[in-house]
């Protein structure tokens, strides 16, 4: 299973066709305490790119973006139900939603780990 990161700062880990999202410690560190979280329904279709998720914090909201299209096939409502509960798992209980891919292709622009980590560098 490997793990990759968007420019958004999403990370998505990807077993066979379904590819499961959430952001990076990095995001969170950004956003401060989360105070409020919308995950997307099963059965919705995204596009890569579109807004899937919302997150509020102490400082400022933000969307969460599909990093792939599909289908979304389980949103994380624990997360929404206690949102606090991100920030001690980001990748992993953390997770925001889970996407049956429609075009794994899409898979080869995104980062991985050294990519995104020298990104964030640069940010700083």
């Amino acid at each position: 299973m490997s793990v990759l990161f968007t420019d958004d700062h999403e990370w998505i880990s990807v077993d066979g066709d379904v590819a499961t999202v959430g952001i990076t410690d990095y995001a969170l560190q950004q956003l401060g305490d989360l105070v409020f979280i919308e995950v997307p329904e099963a059965g919705r279709t995204v596009m890569q790119g579109e807004e899937a998720a919302v997150v509020e914090s102490v400082k400022a909201a933000s969307e969460v973006y599909a990093p792939v299209a599909g289908d979304v096939v389980d949103g994380n409502g624990a997360i929404a139900d206690d949102p606090a509960a991100v920030s001690g798992d980001t990748g992993g209980d953390g997770w925001f939603f889970k996407i049956k891919m429609s075009e794994p292709s899409q898979l080869d622009g995104l980062k991985n780990e050294a990519e995104y980590k020298a990104y964030v560098d640069g940010l700083d």
